[in-house]
């Protein structure tokens, strides 16, 4: 078995309009791996070990025949961490500014993490964060107020 630190994790997500979304993704700052990348699907990359897979509907439906929920809906909220308040705010403004939707929920700030949810412009829900780890662990050996899970 792989160790920990070498596993990945591909999130699958059904697009309406696959260059659109690919345009969203790289405006907050994903890239784009043409490796696993053609006109049904686009594997956009955060991180070594996370990936989003942009599927158009008919690519979504060769995996599954369950129904693509409503961009109403809210299905999952995937959550990516930042590397301070400001990153998490500037995701936020460019979510808005590229055809997706920011401060979909309320804000959140316990000093010690901050985030905000945005919306793609399919309606799938992120949650852009940024903790201290060090403060978060003092504020939980204090008894602070948890986010709710």
């Amino acid at each position: 078995m792989k160790s920990p630190e070498k596993r990945m994790v591909f999130v699958n997500l059904p697009v309406r309009d696959l260059a659109a979304s690919m345009a969203f993704y790289e405006a907050l700052g994903f890239t784009n791996n043409p490796q696993f990348t053609d006109e049904t699907a686009a594997c956009m990359v955060w991180s070594e070990t996370i990936n989003v897979m942009l599927l158009t509907h008919d690519k979504w439906r060769s995996f599954t025949n369950r129904p693509i929920p409503p961009s109403t809906a809210s299905e999952v909220m995937l959550a990516i961490s930042c590397d301070d308040r400001e990153a998490v705010d500037r995701m936020n403004e460019t979510a808005a500014a590229s055809g997706g939707a920011a401060d979909i929920n309320p804000k959140q700030d316990y000093g010690w993490m901050y985030n905000r949810n945005l919306a793609d412009p399919d309606g799938h829900v992120w949650e852009t964060m940024w903790m201290d780890m060090e403060a978060a662990t003092a504020a939980m050996d204090a008894g602070a107020e948890q986010p709710a899970a």
